[in-house]
């Protein structure tokens, strides 16, 4: 039996007697018997007697119940506490109920009192807004009233300027008959009224344009205009609007070099030629198993890549066996070819040689060449071949020829070929990244739309309009007697304001195209500053003759140039009202006169309805020049200053004649010459166009004797008659019927098309037709002025061929429709096969809208992709227009689009066809919006937005492009708050995707700004527009150096053959253009050759004391100063200066531009008191040029009182800073940067003088200033226009260098 004693206590270590680790004991109440009892009872037989322990069971029992008892205990003080809380929780749960109640009834209370508010706050922007509008029309009609007045002032102004001079001239005349003793007779003394004189006011139609030059003295008012408007407040800051972009060394005029350089020389990518990439393929015999693998495998994955990329894919080759037959026409193809592929196995024929001859050898650089050489074992080059690849490999001096070495199959040669040539076509023709052109094709639309933010235009009607201008500049190498025309035009245009419109009229065909393109090249070369935005108008119903892309196009070219399209309307009724608003307003901000130019104006479909903005006065300083025919031209236009070109004379028909002879080594005998001449004398054979077809028909009849054409053409008595027999002409040279029938269905198809149709188009409907037959074919209408090639399109030169076919092959447009439906199949069967190319959206609703086929034309509209490409390419007026022919309203084209998303959605599973289902959503919210339907805009850019965001990522930049476009839809809607959060995020977006100096970023600036501009936020929209402005400006000037330096090296070449004669002041003024250009090119040294040379050549032909010599002494100074020679600099521009004062007048820019710059070099090497009086005699210019209260006098102000501060003159530097902090302040407004400046000034001056506490006040109100300026992305470098262009800090001169260079 065990005692207590054997219990284990609580904490003692049990020993394991098996090797075990020793535990902590537990209180267990268990008996724990000891060991010897344990041992004898284990060897006892007989069971133990089960209680025998009684004292040990007794005290277990007595164990538990002290246990249960403290348990119970604990329990029933638990469940006390545990009720008493229970029933506080119920107390303060009633206490809330109440409060509950209270602060309900409270919540309603402040609902009713919230709807009554906001009822009251819709109504008080209701009655705002109805303010604004109204405030709007007031301030418009009162802008008109004061620019009608503003004309009315300056017209009356002259008149009593010209009656003035009059009198005077009377009066001068009046007196010498009196000295002379001649009486004169007064009419006063007489009772008649027979001798009575009437003056007749200057100003009636025929006195129009009847001004001098541009340079003459305008009147009062608008020479304050030009000061205050054109030449900015910092007056003498750049020469380039006084001497031209070259005349002068200055960094800060190279962004105006390349922006002029640009205009000269319009950048147009040489390398596609008419919008196409023309593959020219030399080949062999051996190597035509490659070229036809290539042909039909990959060839058409080339065109996929170049079609959804906007461009035409083309192949040219020439069979071997009658290439010989088409040398022309190959040299023809080889000059437009993108890229040249030359195959080479052993052996080279004489054809293949002469065309790697022409395009490896003697124009390496004109193209990207590809050379595939194929190599077999046992087969060794030919001497020919050989001599040819070693020729090639003389003339690739750059190592620009891509070589491609193959030894295996054709198939994978092509392969191999059709590699290299992908490589070529997206980085060197069209300028992608080396990545998968299917990601890019949306990136490329992406680029597209950031260029010109939410203004959609289509780059193809630009390029058609380059083309058309530069097509009319070389459409005849003979001179037709036009410099008399340009003359008198550049003297109209010259005319003093109000100018109407002036009116270039002409028969067909005589020239007006012709004159204005060449008076448009003549122009942008001597006048850099202005700006020309042209439209070459083609034959009716044609894109180029829309009146709203025509006014939109304008629009935008004129927006651009100054750096900004946002809020242009998409709306077509608004976009022709607006167009006078925003020519007005940006013609104000150009620095020069704004010209803007539309040929065949009368083609326009209802011109005069469209074009009523050409009756309204026009700015001052804005001229238009309208070219109509003399029968189409409407009544109400021929009131307007009339240029009317008269027929050739005969001089200059033979003139023309004699020109196409000596291109084809023609001469025609004495009796030849005279026939012509007594034909060419009424007015239908004496026009521009007549001669000139007469001229190449002429020359050019291959199938008939000299005499007989000659014969033939002068039974001709008209253009049309003559354009018929040229058709004729050009059929009977055909060899086959099949020629002829494939010549007449082209040209009819032409003809029934809308734009045209593209020579792979001609291909695809004509594949029996081999390409050298097309080729010849073209060349020979183009040389016959028929057809031509624009924007890669076959269109007519002339609206007389485009009526000669019709009337001919067309039965005078009754069989139209039979080619409009060839066009339509055509066009469908890529509709099926979902090629939907910009081509294909222009051409297959129009001629479904010509054949009045509702049906099909509401189908095509329906496929999502063709009215994207239409919307997207900004042809919204089209769209617009076939819908309403439909029968459909706005609503109804929303319901039609959603039906065709919803079904179109449901096919989409991939994440290409989810992005693209993202973009046609975000263009049918555009689309909603732009038609003033934004509450129905809103939900379909919702979606796109949510389909970017889990297809692609939330900072992806397509989601900021949604986000940008869904905040355009609540702008719209006037919900402001909502707008300002979502153009913010799409700016943290582009911000994190791009950088901070990027398009994307200046775009939704600029968005931003307007949204503040609308809120009459007005400091914080003038903060983002300016870094807005600033980035677009960066952007542009990047883009301009890329070719900037290779138009300029092209410029200086060219001139260098000029400076080959004798001495002549046109040579000295080549040379300095030379010496300027060669220093824009950092080329210093070449430059101090041709400036020397201009300076000495001006010393001897025109005098030592000429200004001329000024302005070569100034530049060598500028050039010397770059080189840090100052010593040499000073002594050229104070012998520049000395000039300057004697040979022009005190106020004079250029002298004005001497003052400042030497002054600089006096201050840089701290003469500062030779740079005293220059200062002050340029504060005396400006204040005689400007007025004493003139921003450009505060300027001239600071800049001496700094001097005066360097030379410790501190109170003689107090009063003019005082004088200038407030012109400032009244001109620019008291928290003006300017102003900020001159405190601070002032404050340095105030501490220096021991006056801190008004130092300290003045410097805190600067820093003030200073802190509520916008930070600048791209830097605090003031304009070259600003008024801070030349103004100094308190910062004593710079240190010179210890030597010169």
């Amino acid at each position: 039996m065990g005692t207590a004693s054997s219990l284990v206590s609580p904490g003692e270590v049990i020993e394991d007697g098996y090797g075990g680790e020793g535990g902590e004991a537990c209180e267990i109440p268990v008996e724990v018997k000891p060991k010897a009892r344990l041992l004898r009872s284990s060897f006892r037989r007989a069971p133990r007697v089960i209680g025998a322990s009684f004292k040990s069971t007794g005290s277990v029992d007595l164990e538990y119940a002290a246990e249960y008892e403290r348990l119970r205990k604990e329990y029933e003080i638990f469940r006390v506490s545990k009720n008493n809380e229970i029933s506080s929780m119920q107390k303060k749960e009633a206490k809330l109920d109440e409060e509950n109640k209270r602060l309900r009834a409270e919540l309603q209370a402040l609902q009713k009192t919230y709807q009554k508010i906001l009822r009251e706050k819709e109504s008080a922007l209701e009655a705002k807004y109805q303010a604004m509008e109204r405030a709007a029309t007031f301030e418009h009609d009162r802008d008109k009233v004061k620019r009608q007045f503003k004309i009315f002032r300056e017209t009356k102004e002259k008149e009593i300027q010209d009656l003035l001079r009059a009198k005077r001239d009377l009066e001068a005349k009046l007196q010498q008959l009196q000295a002379q003793g001649i009486q004169v007779y007064d009419p006063n003394d007489s009772d008649s009224d027979d001798n009575q004189t009437t003056v007749t006011a200057a100003g009636t139609q025929c006195e129009y344009w009847s001004g001098g030059v541009l340079g003459s003295e305008p009147s009062m008012g608008s020479m304050m205009q030009l000061q205050q408007t054109f030449r900015g407040p910092e007056f003498a800051h750049s020469l380039i609007d006084v001497e031209g972009p070259f005349a002068n060394v200055s960094r800060d005029d190279w962004d105006a070099a390349v922006a002029s350089l640009l205009q000269v020389s319009p950048h147009v990518p040489q390398a596609l030629w008419s919008n196409s990439v023309r593959c020219y393929l030399i080949f062999t015999q051996e190597t035509k198993a490659e070229l036809d693998i290539f042909i039909k495998k990959h060839s058409p994955v080339l065109r996929r890549l170049c079609e959804g990329l906007g461009h035409f894919y083309l192949n040219v080759c020439f069979p071997e066996e009658n290439a010989a037959s088409y040398s022309a026409e190959r040299k023809q193809e080889i000059e437009r070819s993108s890229v040249c592929v030359l195959l080479l196995k052993s052996t080279v024929t004489s054809s293949a040689a002469e065309d790697c001859e022409e395009a490896f050898v003697k124009n390496p650089d004109g193209h990207p060449l590809v050379l595939y050489l194929r190599t077999e074992e046992g087969h060794s080059l030919s001497g020919p071949t050989r001599e040819l690849l070693e020729s090639v490999n003389a003339a690739d001096k750059a190592a620009k020829v891509k070589v491609v070495d193959h030894s295996g199959s054709a198939e994978e040669g092509a392969a191999l070929i059709y590699a290299q040539l992908e490589k070529v076509i997206k980085q060197e023709l069209l300028g992608l990244e080396v990545a998968d052109v299917d990601s890019k094709e949306s990136g490329i639309e992406e680029g597209r739309e950031e260029d010109s933010g939410d203004v959609l235009w289509d780059l193809h009607d630009e390029q058609e309009q380059i083309e058309s201008y530069q097509q009319a500049c070389s459409g005849t190498n003979s001179q037709l007697g036009f410099q008399k025309y340009i003359d008198r035009l550049n003297d109209m245009i010259a005319a003093p304001p109000p100018t109407p419109p002036l009116l270039v009229s002409g028969g067909p065909g005589s020239g007006k195209s012709l004159l204005l393109s060449k008076w448009i090249e003549q122009q942008q070369k001597q006048s850099p500053n202005t700006l020309f935005l042209y439209h070459f108008v083609g034959r009716r119903l044609s894109t180029s003759a829309e009146p709203v892309l025509i006014i939109k196009r304008l629009t935008v070219k004129l927006l651009q140039h100054f750096w900004s399209i946002s809020g242009l309307s998409m709306e077509p009724s608004k976009i022709l009202e607006e167009f006078p608003r925003w020519l007005e307003r940006l013609s104000a901000r150009h620095q020069g006169n704004i010209i803007i130019i539309i040929d065949s104006i009368d083609q326009i479909q209802q011109a005069e309805r469209h074009m009523k903005w050409l009756i309204d006065p026009l700015p001052v300083n804005v001229r238009v020049v309208v070219s109509v025919n003399v029968e189409t031209c409407p009544q109400a236009w021929r009131l307007w200053p009339t240029l009317h070109l008269d027929p050739l004379s005969p001089r200059e028909v033979r003139s023309v004649v004699n020109t196409e002879c000596q291109s084809m080594d023609l001469k025609f005998t004495k009796d030849q010459e005279k026939k012509l001449e007594r034909h060419c004398r009424s007015a239908s054979t004496c026009n521009a166009l007549y001669v000139t077809l007469l001229a190449r028909m002429i020359t050019s009849a291959s199938c008939w004797a000299l005499e007989k054409s000659l014969e033939q053409c002068l039974q001709c008595q008209d253009t049309m008659s003559l354009y018929r027999l040229a058709l004729k002409m050009t059929l009977t040279s055909l060899k086959t019927d099949r020629e002829r029938h494939a010549m007449r269905e082209i040209l009819c198809l032409v003809c029934a098309s809308h734009n045209g149709i593209s020579e792979s188009e001609v291909q695809d409907l004509f594949p029996d037709v081999e390409l050298p037959v097309l080729s010849s074919l073209f060349h020979c209408l183009n040389r016959l002025c028929i057809v031509t090639l624009r924007c890669g399109l076959i269109t007519f030169q002339h609206l007389q061929a485009w009526e000669s076919v019709r009337s001919e092959f067309l039965g005078g447009g009754s069989n139209s429709a039979a080619y409009r439906e060839k066009l339509i199949h055509y066009f469908s069967q890529q509709l099926s096969q979902d090629r939907v190319t910009w081509r294909v959206a222009d051409e297959l609703p129009w001629l479904l809208l010509q054949q009045e086929d509702k049906t099909k034309l509401q189908l095509s509209l329906l496929n999502l992709f063709v009215s994207q490409n239409l919307y997207k390419r900004g042809h919204f007026s089209e769209l617009l227009a076939y819908w309403q022919y439909v029968g459909k309203d706005k609503s109804s084209m929303a319901t039609e689009y959603f039906d065709s998303l919803k079904h179109y959605e449901k096919s989409c599973e991939s994440e290409d066809s989810m992005t693209k289902l993202a973009n046609l959503y975000e263009t049918l919210g555009r689309f909603l919006k732009d038609l003033g339907l934004p509450s129905q805009a809103v939900a379909p850019l919702q979606r796109s937005l949510e389909i970017r965001e889990t297809a692609l990522d939330p900072d992806h930049p397509s989601v900021a492009r949604s986000l940008h476009q869904l905040a355009g839809v609540y702008v719209q809607w006037k919900k402001y708050g909502n707008a300002e959060q979502l153009y913010k995020q799409a700016l943290e977006i582009s911000e994190n995707a791009y950088g901070a100096e990027h398009a994307s970023v200046a775009r939704e600036l600029e968005s931003l700004a307007m949204l503040y501009q609308k809120q009459n936020k007005y400091e914080q929209a003038e903060k983002l527009m300016k870094t807005s402005v600033k980035i677009r400006q960066k952007n542009a000037r990047q883009k301009g150096h890329m070719y900037g330096f290779t138009l300029l090296r092209r410029r200086a070449l060219q001139l260098e053959e000029l400076t080959l004669g004798k001495d002549s002041a046109d040579c000295a003024k080549t040379l300095n253009e030379l010496g300027v250009l060669y220093y824009l090119q950092n080329n210093l040294e070449a430059a101090k050759i041709f400036l020397t040379r201009s300076l000495e050549m001006r010393q001897r032909v025109l005098g030592p004391d000429h200004p001329d010599c000024a302005q070569s002494l100034n530049n060598l100074a500028a050039l010397h100063t770059e080189r840090r020679e100052y010593e040499t600099a000073e002594d050229m521009y104070e012998r520049a200066l000395d000039i300057r004062k004697r040979a022009l007048s005190p106020d004079h820019p250029s002298l004005a531009y001497t003052l400042k710059h030497l002054a600089m070099l006096y201050k840089r090497r701290g003469k500062l008191e030779k740079a005293v009086p220059l200062y002050e005699l340029s504060l005396e210019i400006r204040e005689k040029s400007f007025g004493p209260k003139h921003p450009s006098v505060a300027t001239a102000l600071v800049n001496l009182a700094v001097i005066y501060c360097q030379l410790k003159k501190h109170s003689d530097a107090l009063p003019l800073y005082e004088r200038a902090l407030k012109v400032y302040e009244d001109s620019l407004g008291r928290s003006h940067p300017r102003v900020g400046e001159t405190l601070k000034n002032l404050a340095v001056l105030s501490y220096e003088e021991g006056d801190f506490e008004k130092a300290a006040e003045l410097y805190k109100r600067a820093m003030e200033i200073k802190e509520a300026e916008p930070s600048l992305v791209c830097g605090n470098a003031p304009s070259r226009h600003s008024s801070s262009g030349d103004t100094f800090s308190l910062r004593g001169p710079a240190p010179l260098p210890h030597a010169s260079r």
